[in-house]
């Protein structure tokens, strides 16, 4: 017997999402999140940062479903896609990054030391807030993103149900997205 969105194509998922279906994007994360950490991986080679393009990507895809254009590209091809786009995005920001580490060793600035101390304050703020978020849902967020377990895996590790799962990581998405912004951090999850 088949439940929820899982028997829907990926189109029509992305029509959904477009909508604000919580469940339909749960569908396309479980569908597509080891692929596009797959592609991720091998643009990025850093598993913390391939992670965090998987995050920005889905985030994207959240908010931008409503552009797509099923005559222009497949469903998973268009996802794909906004994945590869912010692992280029990643790579080009830490080259930026660490070229500007090099070129601060022949400043007489602390602009890279500032630099640091905002990474890490952002950081710390991100960490806080994710701890306002409900244990459930801060655990599932945790275990997929940085632990890189699909929600059917969560599912089976926690032993609850799957539209369990996917309603607490969509639920944790969406709040902390809400509290980002209110801290002032919401280009933290801007694609």
């Amino acid at each position: 017997m088949q439940t929820g969105c899982s028997h829907l194509t990926d189109e029509a998922l992305l029509e959904l999402v477009a909508r604000s279906d919580d469940a339909a994007l749960a569908e396309l994360y479980d569908r597509y999140s080891r692929q596009a950490y797959g592609l991720a991986l091998r643009i990025i080679r850093d598993e913390a940062l391939a992670q965090d393009a998987v995050q920005e990507a889905f985030l994207a895809v959240w908010r931008t479903a409503d552009r797509f254009l099923a005559e222009r590209a497949k469903a998973s091809t268009w996802l794909l896609t906004i994945v590869h786009r912010r692992s280029v995005d990643v790579v080009r920001r830490e080259e930026r990054r660490r070229g500007d580490v090099l070129d601060d060793r022949h400043r007489p600035s602390g602009d890279a030391t500032d630099e640091k101390v905002d990474l890490r304050e952002r950081r710390v703020a991100v960490q806080e807030v994710l701890k306002k978020l409900p244990d459930d849902q801060r655990q599932a967020l945790e275990l997929a993103y940085y632990g890189g377990l699909t929600q059917s895996e969560l599912a089976e590790r926690l032993g609850v149900p799957l539209g369990t799962i996917k309603s607490r990581m969509f639920a944790g998405l969406s709040r902390l997205r809400d509290l980002l912004a209110e801290a002032g951090l919401e280009e933290t999850v801007r694609p």
